[in-house]
Formats: C-alpha cells, sequence, structure tokens
C-alpha cells in the first residue's frame, strides 16, 4: 500500500507536469527549461515503479500503453458532417447567394423575429485526419476517427499519446464531444526521417498511419499534434449565440485552436484572406489544402440546417493545385488484380507541396494520346497533385521561345506481351489485359491483398510485403490458400518473429467469420465495390442466394444495370471461381448477413405496406438511427434504396430533408413524416 505522502508528491507532479505541457505544447510557450522538466518527469516515473501506482492522468501514459488487439466501433453522439467544396470564388458566391435566399424565405414567414447579418469566420482546411473527443465531467473518456460520420473506430489510446490533447479540461458540468484535426507538421516529418530506418512520404500518411495502428507506442514516435474547431455535442446544451464564443470555450478548455481565425463581414473579405493564405500557404509548418467558411450567427445556421451530406451553413474552399516541371524518364506496365495493366509514368524526382513524387498513373492509351506523351520521354512535363492527393501529368511543358525544339523520340507504345508472366495479352475497350488469371503473380497478390484489406476481410496487419512472402515461400497462389498456412509457416518468413507470425495466424483464423457484405466485396468481382456488395446483400440475404441468381434478377434491382448483372453471373459460373469458393468454405469461411432479414413469406411483412416496395430515407431522424430505420423496413419485405428514381415507392422525410425530397415532389412519389410511420406501422 503506497503511503499518503507518496500519492501526495505523484499527484503534485502530474499537475506540474501537466500544466507546463499545456504551456509547452498548446501555447507554445516553454515555462521550464528542458533539464528540469526531465528532472521532475523522471522523479515521477521512480515514484510510480516504487508505489506500483500511475495516476489517471499521468503525463507517463502518454508514451504508448499496451498494443490492442482491434480496433472497437464506436458510434458518435451527434454526426460528423463532412463539408460541401468550392475551388472557384465564383463558387463562393453562389453558396452565398443560395444562403441568403433561404434566410430571406424564412424572413418572409417570420417577419417579426430579426436575423443578423451574414458575418464569416475562416479556418485552416488541415490536411489531417478528423478525430472527435468525448469529455465526460472533464475528462478524456473516449477518442474516435470520423469513420462514415455516424459510427468511427476507438482510438483513445493513440490519441492519449497527442501531448496538446488534453486528458482532463476545466469544464466539468456534463459531457461534450469535440471535432478536430489530428496531423503531423512537417518539421516533424522532417525530423522523423532524418533518423526513421523506413522514411515517410507525407504528413498526411504519417498521421493517419499513427492513429491507426493497434500499438500506440509508435504513434507516440510520430509525435502528432491536434488543433480542435468544434463542438458537436453537449449535455447540458451551452447557450452560445456566435462562432466566436463556441472557439473561447474551447481556448478556455486548454485545447489547441490555430491563431488563424479571421473574421469577414463581406464575401468581399473572405476573397481577400483567401488570396493571402494561398501565397503563404507553403511558409506553414501545417500541411493544409485550403480554407473552410463559416457562419458565424449559431441561429442563422440552426435555420439553414443541413443537406443528406453537408451543412448548409459551412463551406470549405479548396486552393488550386500547384503545378511543377519535371522530366519523364519512361513508362513502365503495372498489372492489377483484375489483369488490366495500368501505365506508370517515372518521372525525375519533384518536391510537389512537399511531397516527393517520382511516378504517376496514367489511365490508359487513350490518356497518353490526349495529353500528347506519345513523344515525350525525356521532356520536360507539367505535374500536379489532383485534389492536393494523386499525382497527376497535364501534359507537356510550353516550350520557350528561345529554346530549341528537341529531337523527336521513340514514342510510347502499350505491351504486346504482360511484363511479368509474358502471356500475350488482349484489349478489352480502351484497356489491356493479362488473361492469365492464375499464375501471373501481380494479379495474384493484388487479390490477396484486396481480400485481405480493411474494407473487406479485414486482415490484421496484412500487407503486399507479406503477399509477396506467401506467394514466394508458401506458395499461396489464390485467396482460399491463405487458411492453409500453417502458423510454422508463417514463423519460418524473413523477420517474422514469434509475435508477428502468431498475431497474422490468428488474424486470419479470425477473418473466417465476416460479414456478408464484406466477403462479397473481397472477392474482387469486376464492377462491384462497397455500396454494390451491400445492396446485394441486404437483398439476397444470403450468400447462396446471390451465388445461383440469373442476369434478370440483378437486373430488376434498382442500382443494378445489365454490366453489373452480365459480370456477376459471369463471375460465379467461372469453374475457377467455383473452385476456389468451395475450398474457401470447405476451410471455415463462413460469410454472415449483418443486418437479419425476416422473411418476406411472413404474416408481419406480407402485412405490412411497405412490402415489396422501394423505400428512400432522408434527412435527419428523430426517433431511431438510419440503421435501425433501415432494418425496419428490411423486416417488413422493403427494399432501401439510396437514391430517389421513378422505381420508388416511398420516401420518408425526418428533419431537415433536402433534394431527395424535392425530387419526390416532382416525381409525385408519396412522402411519409418520419415519426409517424414508426408509430403507425413500424412500432
Amino acid at each position: 500500500m503506497p503511503a499518503v505522502n507518496d500519492l501526495e508528491t505523484m499527484q503534485q507532479l502530474v499537475d506540474t507536469l501537466n500544466a507546463h505541457n499545456y504551456s509547452y505544447y498548446t501555447l507554445h510557450h516553454p515555462t521550464i527549461a528542458d533539464a528540469d522538466y526531465d528532472a521532475l518527469y523522471d522523479r515521477l516515473v521512480a515514484l510510480e515503479n516504487q508505489t506500483g501506482v500511475t495516476l489517471p492522468h499521468s503525463p507517463t501514459k502518454r508514451v504508448g500503453g499496451n498494443i490492442l488487439n482491434e480496433f472497437v466501433p464506436h458510434p458518435h453522439r451527434a454526426r460528423l458532417w463532412s463539408l460541401d467544396k468550392a475551388q472557384q470564388f465564383s463558387a463562393l458566391y453562389a453558396w452565398e447567394q443560395r444562403v441568403q435566399r433561404k434566410l430571406n424565405e424564412y424572413a418572409a414567414l417570420h417577419p417579426d423575429e430579426p436575423l443578423a447579418p451574414l458575418s464569416y469566420a475562416l479556418e485552416l482546411k488541415f490536411d489531417g485526419l478528423t478525430i472527435n473527443l468525448t469529455y465526460e465531467d472533464g475528462v478524456l473518456v473516449q477518442a474516435a476517427t470520423r469513420g462514415n460520420g455516424l459510427v468511427g473506430e476507438s482510438i483513445l489510446a493513440q490519441v492519449r499519446t497527442i501531448r496538446s490533447i488534453p486528458t482532463t479540461i476545466p469544464y466539468t458540468a456534463g459531457l461534450v464531444e469535440v471535432q478536430g484535426e489530428a496531423l503531423m507538421k512537417r518539421s516533424i516529418l522532417d525530423a522523423y526521417n532524418a533518423t526513421a530506418d523506413e522514411t515517410l512520404k507525407n504528413t498526411r500518411n504519417a498521421a493517419a498511419g499513427a492513429l491507426r495502428n493497434l500499438n500506440p507506442a509508435i504513434t507516440a514516435q510520430r509525435k502528432l499534434d491536434a488543433y480542435i474547431y468544434h463542438v458537436g455535442y453537449a449535455q447540458p446544451s451551452f447557450s452560445w449565440t456566435t462562432h466566436e464564443e463556441m472557439i473561447a470555450f474551447l481556448r478556455a478548455q486548454r485545447f489547441h485552436v490555430h491563431d488563424y481565425a479571421p473574421m469577414c463581414d463581406t464575401m468581399e473579405a473572405v476573397i481577400t484572406q483567401l488570396t493571402l493564405l494561398q501565397q503563404q500557404r507553403h511558409a506553414l509548418d501545417e500541411v493544409i489544402d485550403g480554407a473552410v467558411i463559416k457562419i458565424t450567427d449559431l441561429k442563422l445556421r440552426h435555420i439553414l440546417g443541413y443537406t443528406d451530406k453537408f451543412p448548409r451553413w459551412a463551406i470549405a474552399f479548396k486552393f488550386e493545385a500547384t503545378v511543377v516541371e519535371t522530366v519523364l524518364r519512361q513508362v513502365l506496365w503495372n498489372v492489377g488484380r483484375t489483369g488490366k495493366l495500368t501505365p506508370l509514368a517515372q518521372l525525375d524526382p519533384v518536391d510537389v507541396d512537399g511531397v516527393t513524387v517520382q511516378y504517376c498513373t496514367l489511365n490508359n492509351m487513350d490518356d497518353i494520346l490526349r495529353k500528347g506523351l506519345v513523344h515525350a520521354i525525356g521532356k520536360t512535363v507539367l505535374l500536379r497533385r489532383a485534389n492536393d492527393v494523386i499525382p497527376e501529368i497535364i501534359g507537356c511543358a510550353p516550350l520557350d521561345a528561345s529554346s530549341a525544339e528537341p529531337q523527336e523520340n521513340e514514342g510510347i507504345e502499350p505491351p504486346t506481351q504482360c511484363p511479368a508472366c509474358h502471356t500475350p495479352l488482349a484489349w478489352r475497350g480502351v484497356h489491356v489485359y493479362c488473361p492469365n488469371v492464375l499464375a501471373c503473380k501481380p494479379q495474384v497478390i493484388a487479390r490477396i491483398v484486396h481480400f485481405s484489406s480493411r474494407d473487406a476481410l479485414d486482415i490484421v496487419s496484412f500487407s503486399e510485403k507479406t503477399a509477396t512472402l506467401l506467394y514466394d515461400a508458401c506458395a499461396v497462389r489464390d485467396v482460399a490458400h491463405l487458411y492453409h498456412i500453417t502458423y510454422e509457416q508463417l514463423s519460418a518468413l524473413p523477420r517474422f518473429g514469434v509475435r508477428k507470425a502468431q498475431n497474422l495466424y490468428e488474424a486470419i483464423k479470425k477473418s473466417k467469420r465476416c460479414a456478408l457484405d464484406s466477403f462479397i466485396y473481397a472477392l474482387g468481382m469486376p464492377h462491384v465495390g462497397k455500396t454494390t456488395a451491400r445492396m446485394l446483400t441486404h437483398h439476397f440475404g444470403t450468400f447462396e442466394a446471390l451465388q445461383h441468381a440469373s442476369v434478370a434478377q440483378l437486373r430488376a434491382l434498382e442500382e443494378v444495370g445489365d454490366v453489373v448483372a452480365q459480370s456477376i453471373v459471369a463471375y460465379f459460373a467461372d469453374p475457377l471461381h467455383q473452385n476456389m469458393l468451395a475450398r474457401l468454405f470447405a476451410s471455415g469461411v463462413c460469410p454472415q448477413q449483418s443486418v437479419p432479414l425476416a422473411s418476406p413469406s411472413t404474416d408481419e411483412a406480407t402485412r405490412s405496406p411497405f412490402y415489396g416496395k422501394t423505400v428512400v430515407i432522408t434527412g435527419i431522424l428523430a426517433t431511431l438511427t438510419r440503421e435501425e430505420a433501415t432494418e425496419k423496413l428490411r423486416r417488413c419485405g422493403a427494399t432501401v434504396a439510396p437514391a430517389v428514381t421513378k422505381k420508388t415507392h416511398f420516401v420518408i422525410c425526418g428533419e431537415k430533408a433536402g433534394s431527395k425530397r424535392e425530387k419526390a415532389q416532382q416525381l409525385g412519389i408519396p412522402i411519409l413524416d418520419e415519426e409517424a410511420v414508426w408509430q403507425a406501422w413500424l412500432s
């Protein structure tokens, strides 16, 4: 049992060190010399070792604790919204006009209710990872990624390593969720790469990789920062009237709020600020790709509300991509998991907004022709990062008037044989394919990587390097072979220790029980992405039903066209796929319907007015989550579709329903009130 005076001393040290951390990491104003801080920290560590006690908010917890087994889903109390985007100043004026028109409509209906004039707050649009922090009675109790806006993943252990995020705040009168951006600064990335065995490509990937790592100690090594900019939920709620009051609250709670926060009374003033910011963006230590413009008056925000995706009271302005010049050295042809060959341009390394680019994908031969690159080997080309992320060649750089015309060189031509397995290639439309499905190494590896990816069977810690090792050392030739690998084979792989081999072995075993939509997506059927896989799951309910569906049955689905239907039927008719699926199921892979469906033949379903109907849900639901509402409808034999079309039978509207409601009105589709539907028919 530790002595009382030891615990008191430890608490004093914790409070002192946390105060110094706030001054250093949030205010950027050190209040103690590094050597003195280290002495206090070492004394705390010694007392913790001596007593066997670590106090709840000790700074020693920020170095990273135990390795986690998995990320746990976390439902947000309030939705995290995306932002509408603009790339031209004219789009900002158009947004302002839409906002003003909606406010004018409201004012006409409420003539005795004065509205504040429009004014705007600007914030930096950081290139990082959105995080949602939950504080209960002043204590950080949860942290999560954005996820789909409704449900994220818990990353509390990782977020605790970010020293600018307080583990306690002065506000202790209830529960509050705040949102912000976790990021790595340019200077930190440079310092990390100077000593790292494996360098990081850019700040965004560095931050995302750190927070998506199950080992918090690795997160701590990245020295991430975080800026907080919004209160998404509070219970009890606050009575603020302006954006400035919200920001003042965040600062008072010791959150790291960026100093860039100009307030503008006109759109002209906003554009002046954006022009200055675009000129100065590369001087910032934080990587940004634009700015966010928000209406400052919170009552106006409430009136404007939301569309299905965005708040109407905010918009993100994306800066134009930086264009640089570099030399095109050669074009390589990469083979993907479907056998399609994609041209890859190799360039002289060039810096684009802090990211070194040496390779750039070209879509196909038509893309090469359209951009005038057929004879561009050895010539200067123009390069940009589309949406500040993906490198893209625009075309050849214009010649200087004084420069001589460069000598014409050998042109770029598509290969006639696969560069990996030397099989003769076949054209399908504008793309060229390698038909050697079984023995073309890049195809096999890419299919295994896709099958194991996060949105598919989510085999933790699996990578392309791992897939290549398994192909070479364990003769893994398709995804079914994964489930026959032994622990002894894994532990014998190069750079595989006991723990790594055991973790991968367990992850592969765990993936046998998987969600049906994830399994369908994992198979990599042409034209079947995540959304289509989810829709097929909800409609057919079992894998066997999908496997035996006809083209006519698939085409009858609202979201499936002829190309997708033919592709699915052809996939299941292929003997190679039939053999692989049989071996997958024989090894114990068991995909499960994640949302149980009631049989349409039950009395409950057939009595429902929604039986056999196509229903669209829109707006913010007050009584159920979107997932709960969807499940109720499907139990009644309804098909829940994502978009309103002529085939839609009903549209159920929650609060602030937007364009889908308007389209339903135009098409004369019955519109049902959310609350009435649940009470009358689905209770």
